[in-house]
Order: C-alpha cells, then structure tokens, then sequence
C-alpha cells in the first residue's frame, strides 16, 4: 500500500517543537519500518492535537487476509471527520466522574469530548510502514486473543500473558467488559469501517494492558498516573485534563506526606520516553518475560508511585477509597 500523498495537504505539523528528540526516538521501535512511506509520513508521527478546525480527511486502502478471503477498507473513510472538542460535554461527563471515579463510561465520555485531533494521521503514518501492516493482519481484534486466557495461560509462568491473566482475574476485568463501558456514551457516534477505527479501537483495548505494563494500579492515584503516562503515547487533551484535575483534587482533600505530585510528573516522563504501546506487536511480545518486555519498550519504574503506596500504607489511608462514590 502507497502511503497517502493526500496527507501532504493537510496543515503542516512542527513535532521538534511539541516534543523533545528522546520521545521521538522512543515512538520509532523497529528500523525496519525507515522506508520511503515512514519518512513522507514523519511530520504526523508526533503531532499533538492537530490546529486544522475541519473538513474530511483524505482517504487510502488496507487490505488484511480474512476467512472469506481479501478484505479492502480505506486506511481513512471518506465519511470521516476530523475529531472536535466539545467543553460543555466534557465538563458534563467530569461533573458526573469527580463524584464517583469508578464510572469508566463517564470517563470515555470527557476523552470523547476532548479528543486527540491528529488520530487519523497517526493511524495513516502508522498503517503506512511494513510494520504497521504486519500487525493489522495480526491482530485484527485484539480482545479476541485478551480474553482467551486458556490460550494465554499455556504461556510461560511470569511472562506478559501469565501476569495479564493474573491481573485481569484479580480484578474481575475483561477486555471485553471495557468496550461495554466505552459503548456507554459511543452509542450515537458512527463506527466507520477503516485503518482508522482499528487503530482506535487498538487505544481503547490497550488500556487494562498499560496497567500491567507500567505498574500503575487500579486505585486512585494509579489511574492518575496512567492517564499522564498516556498523554504522550495518545496526546489527547482529556488525558491530560482527567490526570491534572484527579490529582490535584486528591492533594488538596488528603493531608499527607505522599510524593502524589511527583508520581504524576514521573508518570508523564515515562510516558514520553515509552514506544507508542498501541503500535506494538502483542502477540509477540505476551509470551516473553515481564522485565524483557519493559526493557523492549522502555518502561520506566514508578517509583514515586510506590513510595506514595508505602507511605500511604503507613498512614492508615486506603487508596482505593480516595475520590470513591460520593452518596447522594
């Protein structure tokens, strides 16, 4: 597949302002994919939010062996518009989220309203390269192989599948209940058939993996951490807006001597300096050991997570319950 030319009209994107060379670095993995259709794709490899205020984006083919043989979509339907920002929405899903951190949906809804912009060009750079189309003939649907854990339970003892398992049953989590939740407040947004939606649909299937990746759990401040650490692998504004405003919400309720502050800075540099997790290989890499699978991907420890954790732990404070459900 040609790289779309059509791209190229799009507005220039300036990425060696937006983000520093080490994060430029960390999103190239494999030198294979430095062809000819990664360089004309480069100027989107890092865009942020994307400036251009509308209009249909371009649209290229993708084509994926299936059991009914060939399938042919665009890389980018033509029907598909550019994400926009829409505050009052987004303030009406936080309002809802900030009295109950446990609402998932509500969370979807405020990244929805405050999305990230360049997906499309992303997705299209990405599709573009050998490596890209390696991987959506693949791994067409990857809750398909999350949730088959007698599959990945024949893998190694603390392999990347043995400690996803571990982690999905601890906490009664399926891939698919995450599409559940996401569906919640999708309903009314069109699915396209195109590289486009893969690639998002990889972003929200990735999520409950970042957990296990990163070390962050499932408690308040771990979710924080997590939506820092993705602002850079998926620079949305509402990843960034969910994490600051979660955290400093946190600090100003909780008196403690926790370092909240410093763990969400740190989650935000790892996630700069971590290759993209969407665009990696996962069946490759679930069968390899937790350690090898952080070094590939440059996963930094959080460390200023666990001490919080620890010093929380002295203090008698239980981090589940900060900014839990708020009675009525």
């Amino acid at each position: 597949m040609e790289n779309p030319a059509s791209l190229k009209s799009l507005p220039d994107q300036n990425p060696a302002e937006d983000a520093p060379a080490d994060a430029a670095e960390a999103h190239d993995l494999d030198p294979a994919t430095n062809d000819a259709a990664t360089k004309d794709a480069a100027p989107f490899l890092l865009g942020r939010i994307g400036t251009d205020e509308g209009g249909t984006l371009p649209s290229n083919t993708i084509s994926r062996r299936t059991q009914n043989g060939e399938e042919v979509l665009p890389v980018i339907h033509p029907d598909r518009q550019r994400p926009h920002f829409d505050f009052p929405k987004a303030y009406r899903h936080f309002s809802i989220l900030v009295k109950d951190k446990d609402r998932t949906d509500e969370l979807f809804g405020v990244l929805d309203a405050l999305p990230w912009r360049s997906v499309g060009e992303e997705a299209a750079a990405f599709l573009a390269t050998e490596r890209g189309r390696k991987i959506y003939q693949s791994e067409p649907f990857l809750p398909e192989i999350l949730d088959d854990h007698a599959f990945l339970r024949r893998m190694p003892k603390g392999s990347f599948a043995d400690t996803y398992c571990n982690f999905m049953e601890r906490e009664g989590l399926t891939a698919a209940g995450l599409i559940e939740e996401a569906n919640v407040t999708r309903r009314t947004i069109p699915k396209l058939r195109d590289g486009v939606e893969w690639y998002n649909d990889r972003l929200r299937d990735t999520h409950d993996i970042l957990h296990v990746l990163t070390g962050y759990g499932r408690d308040t401040l771990g979710e924080q951490c997590l939506l820092a650490f993705l602002y850079d692998q998926r620079p949305s504004p509402g990843h960034l807006f969910l994490g600051w405003a979660g955290t400093l919400l946190m600090k100003a309720k909780l008196k403690t001597e926790a370092p909240v502050l410093k763990a969400f800075r740190q989650a935000r540099r790892n996630g700069r300096l971590t290759q993209r997790i969407v665009e990696q290989p996962i069946l490759e890499l679930l069968p390899l050991p937790m350690d090898e699978v952080r070094r590939k991907l440059n996963i930094g420890e959080p460390t200023y997570y666990f001490e919080a954790l620890e010093t929380w732990r002295r203090e008698g404070v239980d981090p589940h319950a900060l900014l839990g459900a708020q009675p009525a």
